[in-house]
């Protein structure tokens, strides 16, 4: 049997399928689209639910795709085994109502033993219990013996997710060989052990299942196979496990060499050096598809997978940053496969090593707590930690969970997670709404899933702005309808439009329709499940009837602002890589005609320097009369040309692409100007942090700049009229007034310390003896937290007292202040909890350390109340 290595091997595969009349397309985002139940694409069919339930007609009946996948559930178990992984490819052949069970058995079999010429005789298959048809057809036609064809259960053979299309299954097996099974009599098919291994999972989906459990044949049945590609490369090479597979025994290898050790040496390290060969697979796949590391949703697993590959690097001792050394690797073995790896090295690099920083800067004293927790829970016997603790190492020192899992594990202790689950409710119940309400599409059902999938719109907007179609359907919030009547609010589809639908962060188009018997206001337009555009408004005038012909007319003002608006943020998005970074891409953008908004990847925030070089560089490519064109190209030839494209964003194979002179080039499907100069003067207007690693520039242009200055300019003539100066004069004279501000400040403190010594000489009289203790309470009229604690301070020093507690008021908010001596702390006083108690009394909560606390409270009149319980207060603590 001949060796394939791993790319070979994605290769023949497609090329074998592309023959028999597939289409052959590129792996989609690991960010799933509009599909809220993954976080992350997970199978190879994930990508492609909209064509197996009609929502959307694919672009071939027949389709073959090698789709990039990440699995968490078995996270723990990675590097434990050398059976587990997160990352994997799935090779996949589809079919759309086209053929079914007789070629997709017959092709999976011509593959294996032809193309691949893998022995027939180690090879196995199972069918569902049931499906006498599949066995047939292995049997008769492909000449497999029954011997070799095994029946088994629903729980192993029948694919079904819920309500919705299902059917069963036909798994081949390939059998290894002796050496790797389990030595008893009874190992075949099915046997836990790693002889016989189930590479390829073909499903016949032929039924669709209804609430009551009810299956119905489809009309048109559907093909979907799986075969992992990792899998497939271990029978090919004869390897042992995935990672000895020739690209990943690459990876495994610059692991070794980056901790000076061997694989298979050492049990322990081996683990090590399995998770980290896994996780820079993931983390690096991740980072290529726009994926940032954060605390919530995929960025967490991002972030996890990085940190606790990062964490085993230091287990294996290996010194300094070494993750962007390894992805380097992933992205020269991929690249062929994945040219985006390539075109985002620089980008993908920088993540991973400011994270990898970020992470090495808190993890030493997250760990030296974490070991503190440890030693705390031996000593008290104990084996379980507070969740209150492991959500400090998690929001404090980025510490994940399972991290803290995993380190507790070791040391035989486990963690409280339903306590730590508490302190995350937010942020959970935020993913939990998210989720809810969703159908098998993982999306909100809506009345647009009872659309024909075949109705399909044409944007004709880059060419005209007002244009004649026919309405092909209609909707109000529920209901497919036919009519709306005047004060209706519903949505209309067009054979044909000139509306831009919301995408690529520019807004919808606004404008009307109009028929012959009514007319439209268009208030939103969407793009919905398939190629159909959603016109969202409320009739005006009249009625609009399905089948009418219908006048479509694009607000033309609002359309050349917003196209003002996203021509400068291509400009925008050029001069921010020339002058910060090539590894600044595009992290998100919100577009109208009124602002821009730019999201970016960057880890500080910019400069005013920076900021005014950037917005004088837009400035002057906009004032370089650069032509604007745009042209439709293959998209490896745009690729070639260097056009700029989006994380994450799958392309069709002819693409738009927006040429500004010979500044900047882009993929975009939006609309733009024609010329820069039309753009007029840009304006940055504030510049921020979004999240971890993303800025955020906000901008106008065109007359919205001009309307800001004239704001400025308006709020500049009002300040200079009350501060009775020109312009010019405006800020010497707020300088001269700070000044003179400053002075009678200090005049007043001056005073104020005045009262208070003279206050303080007064009180001596109410120091009182507790348990040989020196106690001083009162209150303290009209005094600020400021003069409270000089108060204090004072006291203490002149008149000796141990223990000072001072309650002053303004308004209805109380100020206390607790101080103690060494003597009285080592005695038993603690300031801390003192005033905790005394808060209470009036209404409000503080603490402090045991030398001195302060507090606040809202309840004035219970201050006196408050100061005599102090002396029963401080008794109770004195030992």
């Amino acid at each position: 049997m001949k060796k394939y290595g791993l790319n070979e091997l994605r290769k023949k595969y497609l090329e074998f399928f592309e023959c028999k009349g597939h289409l052959v397309m590129k792996s989609f985002s690991l960010v799933p689209k509009n599909d809220k139940s993954l976080l992350l694409i997970n199978a190879g069919m994930a990508p492609l639910k909209p064509y197996f339930t009609c929502q959307a007609i694919p672009p071939s009946s027949r389709l073959a795709t090698c789709q990039k996948c990440i699995r968490t559930g078995d996270i723990e178990n990675v590097g434990k085994t050398d059976r587990h992984g997160t990352f994997f490819e799935m090779l996949g052949n589809f079919s759309f109502g086209d053929y079914f069970k007789k070629e997709a058995i017959a092709w999976a079999w011509e593959f294996f033993t032809e193309t691949l010429e893998i022995p027939k005789d180690r090879l196995y298959v199972s069918v569902y219990e049931e499906d006498d048809e599949a066995a047939k057809i292995w049997h008769e036609e492909q000449g497999v013996p029954l011997e070799r064809i095994f029946r088994m259960g629903k729980e192993d053979n029948f694919w079904e997710h819920g309500t919705g299309p299902c059917g069963p299954c036909s798994e081949i097996y390939y059998d290894r060989g002796e050496a790797y099974g389990c030595g008893s009599p009874d190992c075949t098919v099915g046997c836990e052990c790693d002889r016989y291994i189930e590479v390829w999972n073909l499903v016949f989906t032929q039924f669709e299942k209804n609430e009551k459990g009810e299956y119905h044949l489809l009309d048109h049945p559907n093909i979907d196979t799986g075969m992992g590609l990792e899998r497939l490369a271990v029978i090919m090479q004869d390897v042992q496990s995935l990672f000895d597979v020739d690209t990943i025994k690459a990876l495994r290898d610059a692991v070794c060499k980056a901790a000076d050790i061997k694989y298979l040496e050492d049990s322990h390290k081996d683990i090590s050096i399995r998770l980290i060969t896994d996780h820079i697979r993931s983390v690096t796949f991740m980072t290529s598809d726009g994926i940032l590391p954060s605390n919530e949703g995929r960025g967490y697993v991002l972030r996890r997978l990085l940190r606790r590959a990062a964490r085993h690097g230091k287990l294996l001792g290996i010194k300094g940053q070494f993750l962007s050394k390894l992805s380097r690797v992933v992205i020269d073995t991929s690249k062929e496969a994945y040219p985006e790896l390539s075109e985002k090295a620089e980008y993908i690099n920088k993540i991973i090593g400011i994270e990898e920083e970020r992470f090495s800067e808190t993890i030493d004293q997250g760990l030296c707590i974490l070991k503190s927790y440890i030693q705390e829970l031996k000593e008290n016997g104990e084996t379980v930690l507070a969740g209150d603790k492991s959500f400090k190492l998690y929001d404090t020192y980025g510490f994940p969970l399972d991290l803290t899992i995993e380190i507790l594990e070791e040391e035989g202790l486990t963690v409280d997670e339903q306590d730590f689950n508490t302190h995350m409710e937010t942020q959970r119940e935020r993913a939990r709404s998210a989720r809810e309400d969703m159908n098998y599409m993982g999306c909100e059902e809506t009345v647009y899933h009872q659309l024909e999938p075949s109705l399909n719109t044409k944007f004709i907007g880059y060419e005209h702005t007002n244009y004649e179609s026919v309405i092909k359907d209609m909707t109000d919030e529920q209901h497919l309808i036919s009519t709306l009547q005047k004060g209706d609010k519903g949505t209309i589809f067009t054979e044909k439009t000139p509306f831009y639908a919301t995408s690529g962060g520019q807004c919808a188009d606004k404008g009307y329709m109009e028929t012959e018997t009514g007319k439209m206001t268009i208030e939103d337009v969407k793009k919905v499940m398939g190629n159909k555009i959603a016109h969202i408004g409320t009739v005006t005038e009249g009625k609009i009837l399905k089948g009418q012909e219908v006048q479509l007319k694009v607000d033309e003002a609002n359309r050349y602002a917003t196209a003002k608006n996203h021509t400068a943020t291509h400009i925008l998005q050029k001069a921010l890589r020339d002058i910060i970074g090539t590894h600044v891409e595009q992290a998100g953008s919100h577009l109208n005609a009124d602002r821009l908004r730019f999201d970016f990847t960057h880890y500080a925030a910019l400069t005013a320097e920076e900021i005014k070089a950037v917005e004088a560089e837009v400035n002057k490519r906009i004032q370089q009369d650069m032509a604007v064109n745009t042209t439709q190209m293959p998209i490896e030839e745009a690729r070639k040309m260097g056009a700029m494209a989006l994380f994450g964003e799958k392309y069709e194979d002819i693409v738009r692409v927006v040429n500004i002179g010979s500044y900047s080039i882009e993929l975009c499907g939006g609309t733009h100007v024609d010329n820069t100069t039309t753009i007029g003067p840009f304006k940055i207007i504030s510049e921020s942090g979004i999240a971890a690693g993303v800025r955020r520039i906000e901008a106008l242009t065109s007359h919205s700049t001009i309307a800001y200055y004239q704001e400025k300019e308006a709020l500049m003539t009002e300040l200079c009229h009350l501060l009775k100066c020109e312009p010019t004069q405006s800020i010497k004279r707020i300088q001269q007034i700070l000044d003179d501000n400053k002075k009678l400040q200090q005049e007043r403190d001056k005073y104020k310390d005045k009262l208070a010594k003279g206050a303080a000489d007064n009180l001596c009289d109410k120091i009182i003896n507790i348990k040989g203790m020196q106690l001083l309470a009162a209150h303290i009229p009209d005094q600020d937290m400021n003069g409270l604690r000089t108060m204090g301070d004072q006291l203490k020093q002149n008149l000796g007292a141990d223990v000072v507690v001072l309650a002053t008021s303004k308004g209805e908010k109380v100020n206390l202040v607790v101080m103690a001596a060494n003597d009285a702390v080592e005695k038993g006083a603690h300031a801390g909890n003192l005033i905790r108690d005394i808060a209470k009394i009036v209404g409000g909560g503080g603490g402090g350390r045991p030398t001195i606390a302060q507090a606040g409270g809202k309840n004035p009149d219970k201050i006196d109340e408050a100061i005599q319980q102090v002396p029963k207060l401080l008794e109770a603590q004195i030992k």
